[in-house]
Order: structure tokens, then sequence, then C-alpha cells
């Protein structure tokens, strides 16, 4: 797996220079205009939109560990969670809290907010590099099962683990957080939400990590243990992080509105599984659209001289390793084929399927993917163009050369005509 990351922390680290370097040209020959410049600082990716606006999505209901008084509800609540169904599915995948037909699950919708985010259980996602080592990690994990209560399973691309702290935090902390955490009443027939008490992680082949039900300080303590099983890591300023929470309720159907997630069980990790695969999908892709959002800034200049003069002021040296940046980035972007698809796993497990693609509807996935492939077309163009570019340079090089040549001749010949004249 070591392949799928290649190039990606070479590829980061050009650009981030090449900004650099473009910052200070702007500081040494612009400094009369620098307050009205824009910052040169690398573009963040294309951000999801209902990573800024109040969007809903509804989860299927999960098939496993639905409780059989459940299973035994009568006619009159199942017609009326079908009615429910078919109003959200013509509604569309974002519908806006005043849509919220269930009344317990609208109050929630109205009343949560930002600024409840502390007080809510955390579902973190990160990328830090281009892939793991993920024998490594699973041998490491499996020996720590007696001090951090692990208990590893490998689904196919996908390692995951129960993994808690012991005593991290003193009891004056836990006291303090939980006595937040009752100021937030939810659903006046549910009274007090559930936080959920079940820590998971999900380690990803392609250098993602989601972590649920973890405080910061804890997911930073553990994201710098995995630092000898990264591969191609990335910079600080390149690593790409979504941000949920989540709260248990029996009240309503499970659903992500406002990045807040509502589950029914916090101990099934298949429900979360299927979450986490879809919310690694996303943070990927966030680093592939910087990449190429910072690519295409970096190389917007070329078509205009190009229109302007008709050719490329640039030097062999430097088209040679633009084609080689571009190059870079298609390949890194096509060898994560299981980032842009389905995993395997929705194949072997197709009860997760409705799951994982009601998330990956909310996170606006297929939007993304298809935008980000339309960027790449467009790199594309500017690839086959920058070739052409150098075909032409070389072709004219060698004109040149070949006149040079026939001068060469022209004149040696001359030369000898002259001598023979002169010796006759």
């Amino acid at each position: 797996m070591s392949s799928r990351g290649l190039g990606l922390l070479d590829l980061a680290m050009l650009q981030r220079h090449r900004h650099e370097t473009k910052s200070k040209e702007v500081v040494v020959n612009q400094a009369n205009r620098a307050s009205s410049k824009i910052s040169q600082s690398p573009q963040i990716g294309l951000q999801r939109t209902s990573r800024t606006t109040s969007k809903l999505k509804l989860l299927p209901e999960d098939p496993i560990g639905i409780e059989d008084e459940e299973e035994e509800e009568d006619e009159e609540e199942e017609e009326e969670e079908e009615v429910r169904k078919r109003r959200s599915k013509r509604l569309g995948v974002y519908s806006q809290v005043k849509r919220i037909t269930d009344k317990p699950a609208r109050k929630d919708a109205e009343i949560l907010s930002k600024l409840h985010r502390d007080l809510l259980p955390r579902v973190s996602a990160y990328c830090t590099c281009g892939s793991y080592k993920m024998k490594e990690l699973l041998r490491w994990l499996k020996e720590r099962k007696r001090i951090h209560n692990t208990s590893p399973k490998l689904f196919d691309e996908c390692l995951y683990t129960p993994f808690r702290y012991k005593d991290w935090r003193n009891e004056e902390d836990v006291e303090e957080e939980n006595n937040e955490r009752k100021l937030i009443r939810l659903a006046d027939e549910g009274g007090e939400i559930d936080i959920g008490k079940q820590n998971d992680i999900f380690i990803f082949e392609y250098g993602v990590i989601i972590m649920w039900g973890y405080s910061l300080k804890e997911e930073q303590f553990f994201l710098d243990s995995l630092d000898k099983f990264e591969s191609e890591k990335l910079l600080n300023e390149d690593i790409q992080i979504e941000e949920f929470n989540y709260y248990i309720t029996q009240l309503y159907q499970p659903r992500i509105y406002n990045d807040f997630i509502t589950l029914r069980d916090d101990s099934n990790y298949m429900l979360k599984l299927s979450i986490s695969h879809a919310l690694a999908q996303s943070v990927k892709i966030s680093l592939f659209e910087e990449l190429v959002d910072n690519t295409i800034e970096d190389t917007q200049d070329i078509p205009q001289q190009i229109a302007m003069t008709g050719k490329v002021e640039m030097t062999r040296d430097e088209i040679m390793k633009s084609i080689g940046e571009l190059f870079i980035l298609r390949i890194n972007i096509n060898l994560h084929g299981s980032v842009l698809d389905s995993p395997e796993l929705m194949w072997a497990e197709p009860h997760l399927e409705p799951i994982y693609q009601a998330t990956r509807g909310y996170l606006e996935i297929n939007q993304r993917v298809e935008l980000l492939n339309q960027r790449l077309e467009v790199i594309s163009d500017l690839l086959q163009m920058l070739k052409e570019q150098l075909g032409h340079s070389h072709e004219e090089s060698l004109e040149f050369i070949v006149v040079v040549l026939v001068g060469i001749e022209v004149l040696v010949s001359l030369i000898n005509i002259i001598v023979d004249i002169l010796t006759y």
C-alpha cells in the first residue's frame, strides 16, 4: 500500500514552497500594495455546503440490534413511519428544520446549535498521511489490550478497535463535564439525552482515522502515537479534519442534522463503521480538493501567457517539473479508487449500504467527486498543452540546428570553391 501515498507529501511540499516563494516576491516587489492583496496561504479544499448550512439527512433504520418490542409496533405507527419516509424522500436529501415532522426531533434540531458542540461527544475524522502500515498497527493494538481494552478487528481496508484511556481525566473533571452536559434538555418526552459512553476508533488504510467519543486531548495523544505507522506523513498545515458530534435517543429515526449525528445504539460498531466509511472518504477527498485547487492556482498564468505571447514563458526544466507535479496528482487520485467509490465492505455487508449511502449523501461526496473529476480534466488539458509546447520547443530547436548545419555546409562549400579557384 505504500505506492498509494506516493508523491502526496512531495506534491504538498512543492506547492507550499511555491506559495512561500510567491509571497516573498509580493513583499519585495509590491510592498506598497501589499495591504490590498489576498493572502498567499494555500487554499482550503472544496468545502461541503452542509458544513455551513443547517441540513438534514435521515438515516435508515438499523437492521442490527433492533429490539423485539420495536419490531412489534402496531400497524398505525408503521403507516405513519412509512408516510414520513416517503415525505422525506420526496422533499429530497436536504430537508430543513421546518420540514421535520417528528415533534421531538424538531425540538432537538431547534435547540441544538454550534454552542452545544463542547457538551456532546465528538466524532472526528483526520487525514494525516498517505497510508498507514496496517499489519504493524494491528500488532501494536493487540499488545495494548490489557492497558486500553483494545479488541482490534480488520475489515478489508479498515481497522476497528475500542480504545479507552483509563484515569485520563480526574473525577472532578468528569463530574464537571457531566454537569455541563445535563444542562442540555432535549425533547420533553425524552428528558436528558444519552451522551454515549462507547469509545471507538476506525483506522483506514489510505491515511484516515475516525474517532468516536474522545476529547480533543485524547485524540491528539492517540494521533501522536500513530506517527511510527504513517507513510507519506502530511505536514500539520496540510492535515484535513472533519468534526461532528453525536448523541443517543430512542425517540425518533436516526439522522444527521447540522453536523449532529443521532443514533439509537451506541454499542453497535457496525453502524458506526458504515458512517465512518463515508466520513473517511469525505476527509480524504478534502485533501485531493486542496491539492487540485493549489495546482490550478499555481498554473493559472500559463494559459494567459499563451494567449498573450503565443508561447509558454517557461524553461524546459520548469515545464518538466510542472508536468511531473500534474502526473503525481492524477496518479494519486486515480489510485485511491476505494475513496471515490463504495467500499468492498458494502458488498459483504449489504445491510450497511443504506446507512453508508445516506451519510455519503449528507457529505455531498458524489457532487464533490464529480466536480473533482471536472477539475482533473482541466488539469489534463493543461498537461496536454504543456506537452505540445515542449514538443514545439523541441521541434524549433531541431529546425534551428538543421539551419545551422546547412549554413555551415554552404559555408564549407563556398570555401572549397574559393580555394579551388585560387589554386588554378
